[in-house]
């Protein structure tokens, strides 16, 4: 079954970023190798601070939009569900 993923990412300055994917793990990659021109790039938005994980795209799409839709303090609290220190989710996933 396919996985449907939200994801935020942030930098060091805590710009926040969502997007959804079908693969968590390459969108991540391309963030933090910068691969694909636009604004997480242009900020250096590095860091998968949230994830949640859907077997149905329409459902992550609308979350997509619910969680672009929040306020910056709502998308800290929710972040802080997940991920209360704000620590890369994908710290080693790409090590050599």
């Amino acid at each position: 079954m396919k996985e449907y993923y939200v994801y935020i990412m942030s930098n060091k300055s805590g710009t926040l970023y969502t997007g959804v994917t079908n693969d968590l793990e390459r969108r991540v990659y391309e963030h933090k190798h910068k691969l694909v021109e636009g604004f997480t790039k242009r900020y250096n938005i590095t860091r998968l601070v949230y994830f949640a994980s859907s077997d149905d795209v329409t459902a992550a799409i609308t979350r997509e939009k619910q969680i672009k839709g929040m306020l910056r303090s709502k998308k800290i609290g929710l972040i802080k569900t997940m991920n209360p220190e704000f620590k890369d989710l994908s710290e080693g996933w790409f090590d050599s």
